[in-house]
């Protein structure tokens, strides 16, 4: 089979094209045909080599979608046609995290799903809603199962609370749709006017431009002083200081990933006197993921897909995501996908 794998240093042209044997399943694993891919930053990590845990040779990209094609004898959830997500972290099944849970990621610790078949274990594999393509069923794996971990394990998100997104990426662009889904309201940061009129037009949502004011005095204009009742961190650095600011008494700080810095600045009196409470997360467990592909199929949602590129322009997608000029998931499409 064909495969896209960093063999012996990094950087996006150190992507090579190659041939691996096609995988067998195992008593309970099940083989995918993939036909799609999704990218996250943390693909850009991994291929710039600045994520731990992994070593090369290594097939990177942790989101895919496809058929699965082969199970192994006692597989019992799975059929041959079945269409399915890997999941990033297989091993993660419901509850708390643990270490051994979490140790395997995909495209990481572990290769990922550039590859013309990925054999996973039944235990770390969900079916795609029903309605949507291989091409937006990629996208949930680790922006969509992390915004609802975030909004319904973690923050048990209510009908008219009200939600702060920062930008227009995955994570922050499925928060908003499953906000909306669940009767809340959304208000959404970005530093580019175009970006916020394209965020209004997508749904019924506020936006403030974080570059021309205060984003978190203009949430406390908007909710009356009171906060939001749940920020959603994609972007760290003296960001995180705002999130905390623009938040209710008592409210909730998801702090999901650090686009600008990973060094966070903290306000602890404000911390204190707001009784905030901050939730640092990576992912969710398959549970998660096949609450968000329940919601996703009873809401009939649709992922927000800004550009596809086929396989042999991952190099090209990779370096698109990196500019980020993106309104949500920017897709890598196989043959056939």
């Amino acid at each position: 089979m064909k495969v896209l794998e960093l063999r012996s240093g990094y950087g996006f042209d150190a992507l090579t094209m190659g041939d691996r044997p096609e995988p067998s399943p195992g008593p309970r694993d099940v083989v995918v045909k993939m036909q799609a891919a999704s990218l996250n930053h943390r693909d850009l990590q991994v291929v710039r080599g600045d994520y731990p845990q992994q070593k090369l040779p290594l097939i990177p990209v942790s989101d895919g979608a496809g058929e699965i094609v082969k199970i192994g004898s006692e597989v019992s959830r799975f059929v041959v046609g079945d269409r399915v997500c890997p999941c990033y972290v297989p091993d993660w099944i419901s509850g708390p995290p643990t270490p051994e849970a979490i140790q395997r990621r995909l495209g990481g610790s572990v290769d990922g799903v550039l590859a013309e078949y990925v054999c996973a274990p039944e235990h770390g594999v969900v079916n795609i809603p029903s309605h949507l393509s291989a091409i937006e069923g990629a996208t949930l794996p680790i922006a969509g199962v992390t915004a609802w971990h975030a909004l319904f394990v973690q923050g048990n998100l209510q009908p008219g609370e009200t939600v702060v997104v920062q930008g227009t990426g995955g994570v922050s662009m499925f928060a908003m749709q499953l906000t909306l889904a669940r009767g809340g309201r959304v208000i959404a940061t970005s530093a580019s006017d175009e970006k916020l009129r394209r965020l209004r037009a997508l749904g019924q949502v506020d936006v403030v431009n974080r570059t021309t004011s205060d984003w978190s005095v203009e949430v406390l204009r908007l909710t009356d002083g009171r906060g939001a009742d749940h920020v959603i961190d994609v972007v760290g650095g003296g960001n995180l200081s705002r999130s905390i600011a623009a938040t209710k008494l008592g409210g909730i700080v998801s702090v999901v990933g650090y686009l600008d810095s990973p060094r966070g600045e903290i306000d602890i009196p404000l911390v204190l006197r707001r009784m905030v409470s901050l939730h640092g997360l990576s992912v969710g467990s398959r549970s998660s993921f096949e609450g968000l592909a329940e919601a996703f199929e009873h809401n009939r949602l649709y992922p927000v897909v800004d550009r596809v590129f086929r396989f042999s322009e991952v190099r090209e997608a990779m370096a698109y995501l990196s500019l980020g000029k993106h309104v949500g998931k920017v897709v890598v499409a196989f043959d056939g996908g």
